[in-house]
């Protein structure tokens, strides 16, 4: 696979949580938790389930940084 996002976290499938449409996969990255907000044909288009492997890839134009 190739891709020009540099912002690439491999990790494991924790949770896949199937909506009407959209769906909630949770990646642990060594410790942290990725949400990711998928189609639910993207989750069985990558065969998506608890414990595969899989990269969380992060894309943005703007990140937004806040402190309390």
């Amino acid at each position: 696979m190739k891709i020009s996002a540099r912002n690439q976290f491999k990790g494991k499938v924790v949770e896949v949580t199937l909506g009407a449409t959209t769906s909630h996969v949770k990646i642990d990255i060594g410790g942290q938790i990725v949400t990711a907000s998928i189609t639910n044909a993207a989750v069985e288009e990558l065969g998506l389930e608890v414990g595969k492997p899989a990269i969380a890839v992060v894309k943005a134009s703007d990140v937004l940084v806040a402190v309390e």
